[in-house]
């Protein structure tokens, strides 16, 4: 199957959602959902690390911050569609559930999964970030000068 720019970017979306979310969150929305879909494992969940990199001050040569726990897994749908989930962490369940999930969003179901889990996970996510900037933006510090009248 031959996926457009516009379908990868979205699948990027959904996938770098599902990635970010709490894992009690999505366990309870996808409880909560009822979506059982018949599907093998392709490949177990299962733990390892990456290396992150970054950048001092955003600019500059990168350099090795230092390792991450990841945990990955792959689903076959029984009409052979294929998802994958890559989450922070070490929950295998959230990994599993993500890879569920990114199947899902491949098939006709993608609406009532958008609905039951993707809308309530931005919503979530959205207030998380507002929570944190309004956090920063009650420790901002306003600077002003004040002439002296020295010339």
């Amino acid at each position: 199957m031959q996926m457009t720019d516009e379908t990868l970017m979205a699948r990027k979306a959904w996938l770098g959602l599902l990635a970010k979310a709490p894992a009690s969150d999505l366990q309870a929305l996808w409880r909560a959902s009822g979506l059982a879909p018949a599907h093998s494992v392709l490949r177990a969940p299962e733990i390892g690390a990456v290396m992150v990199r970054g950048r001092a001050g955003a600019v500059g040569a990168a350099f090795n911050l230092g390792e991450m726990s990841v945990t990955r897994a792959s689903v076959r749908l029984s009409d052979g569609v294929v998802g994958h989930g890559y989450v922070q962490g070490r929950s295998k369940d959230h990994a599993l559930q993500a890879a569920l999930i990114d199947a899902l969003m491949q098939t006709d179901a993608a609406g009532q999964v958008e609905t039951a889990l993707l809308v309530p996970l931005r919503e979530a996510s959205a207030r998380r970030k507002a929570a944190r900037a309004a956090k920063a933006a009650a420790t901002k510090v306003d600077f002003f000068t004040l002439v002296r009248g020295e010339d």
